[in-house]
């Protein structure tokens, strides 16, 4: 549905009102939606077109009893596209469609201003649109269970994907032929690096510390070592698991293809999911200082207020998105203000001076923008999260009491907070798992390996991962782990699991 006279009215005022902070977003299409349309959207991840698969129908059942239940009401959604898209609730009153409006610009800036974002398609309405072309076409080729049955699989390992991998700068060969004459140089040059060690002596002790028989066997197994690792494949572990199957795995040119699909879809969703706390709180950010400072009526106030509060709102035990990020962003603007960073400041121990400390810089919004330039999530936490931001908002960290069953303070310390969040950011809350041998025992089996972080996988998960690997790498896959302080290999062989203790 087309905007009404009213609300082109109000979308080109708050577009001005945007750009004239300084913001500079894509293009934005607005649309407006019923809460079924909403529903249905929302269940494909904002877009109209995507392949079909019953995990959209679930998400829309849900979406759609939520509403009727009143547990949820969706606002708003935004794409990452040039232009954006964005979608507006048929019947909402004119004051919710105006922080909507204000919301959307505010995350379309981030999109296109960005570092994490840079590697994003920026066509991806089409982008998805070709995907479901595709696998509808595989569908009338192969059957709807046949391709089901394989998009589930893909799915459920979508996540292991190196989110980075889109910015390694690879070195680009003149020719095949210039690749492996570079690579005969190479291995002339690691032969005549494998020199057994000599230690420095006298002449005359040389003998006695550098035993010639010692020598020769140190060389020797140098160079069965290096032998060995003409074998290995890959030579470095590979976090990127999809795209080493798709390179690797015994499968149809059609598996192959979907499997890129869920990978390029991957990739996509995957800076969302790295700046979920800066794109959320930068939007609110914007929404209420163009609201509060130029688009709100009087009128509007009461309103207003409600719904910001709502959105700033937080349940007991989770983290707001919203609340934090904008939260941040507001104790960065005041302390570039202030001048409260620096050495001098860190290093000033008078809590009253410090209090008081005020340089009138006037750069916080000057550097708040730097910051949605550069920073994710990760970065913005490690780098702006301080001791009197979490002492301000009463920031804590919290466990399950085993005795009663309830979750409990556990520590109000800064660094327990930071690190805390910290770890449930990085890749995502996901364990980190790489690929360290294809061809484990020389029997082209697949061995894994889990960068254990001092929090145990989930066992059942673990072995639904394996298997569903193995499906596609068709020869069996093993997993090595910790659980507590026991080492723990983990093996589907297409039939069995398997679970043995190592010793690391």
């Amino acid at each position: 549905m087309n905007l009404t006279p009213e609300l082109e009215q109000v979308r080109d005022e708050i577009k001005g009102y945007a750009i004239e902070y300084g913001l500079d977003p894509f293009e934005t299409i607005f649309e407006v939606l019923d809460f079924e349309q909403m529903n249905e959207v929302a269940s494909f991840g904002g877009f109209p077109t995507r392949y079909p698969h019953w995990t959209f129908g679930m998400e829309y059942d849900h979406l759609k009893k939520s509403y009727a239940y009143g547990l949820h009401k969706i606002y708003e959604m935004v794409i990452n596209n040039d232009p954006s898209y964005a979608y507006l609730l048929k019947n909402n009153a004119l004051v919710d469609q105006k922080i909507v409006i204000a919301h959307v610009y505010g995350h379309t800036d981030f999109f296109r201003n960005n570092y994490w974002f840079s590697a994003t398609p920026r066509k991806m309405m089409d982008g998805m649109a070709n995907h479901a072309t595709l696998i509808r076409q595989y569908i009338d080729k192969y059957g709807f269970e046949e391709v089901e049955k394989f998009l589930d699989i893909c799915l459920s390992i979508d996540d292991l994907v190196d989110f980075h991998s889109c910015f390694i700068k690879r070195p680009q060969t003149v020719s095949k032929t210039a690749d492996i004459h570079k690579k005969e140089e190479d291995e002339e040059s690691e032969k005549e690096k494998i020199q057994p060690t000599r230690f420095p002596a006298k002449d005359y002790m040389s003998g006695f510390v550098n035993k010639e028989e010692a020598l020769k066997e140190e060389e020797a197994r140098l160079k069965k070592e290096e032998e060995q690792k003409k074998y290995k494949f890959p030579l470095n572990p590979e976090k990127d698991i999809l795209m080493f199957l798709i390179d690797n795995a015994p499968i149809g040119n059609w598996q192959k293809v979907i499997l890129s699909i869920i990978r390029d879809e991957a990739y996509y969703f995957a800076p969302q999911r790295a700046t979920k706390i800066m794109n959320e709180g930068w939007a609110v950010y914007w929404h209420s200082t163009i609201m509060t400072e130029k688009a709100m009526r009087d009128s509007e106030l009461v309103d207003y207020a409600d719904h910001h509060s709502g959105t700033l709102g937080s349940m007991p035990g989770t983290i707001n998105p919203y609340k934090l990020g904008v939260e941040l962003y507001r104790d960065v603007e005041e302390r570039w203000n202030k001048g409260r960073f620096g050495k001098e400041y860190n290093e000033c121990d008078d809590m009253q001076k410090r209090k008081d400390w005020d340089l009138h810089l006037g750069i916080g919004r000057q550097k708040i923008f730097h910051v949605r330039r550069v920073a994710n999530d990760i970065t913005f936490i490690d780098n702006f999260l301080t001791k009197e931001f979490c002492e301000k908002h009463k920031l804590f960290t919290h466990k399950l009491n085993e005795i009663t069953g309830m979750y409990e303070i556990s520590d109000r310390d800064f660094q327990a907070v930071k690190q805390k969040l910290l770890f449930l950011l990085t890749n995502f809350g996901q364990p980190i798992i790489r690929i360290v041998n294809s061809n484990y025992k020389n029997r082209g089996e697949l061995y894994l390996l889990h960068q254990h972080e001092g929090v145990d996988m989930d066992i059942e998960y673990a072995k639904d991962t394996i298997e569903n690997i193995q499906k596609i790498w068709k020869r069996s896959v093993h997993l090595e782990t910790r659980l507590g302080d026991k080492g723990k290999l983990f093996t589907f062989n297409g039939k069995d699991h398997i679970v043995l203790n190592t010793n690391s």
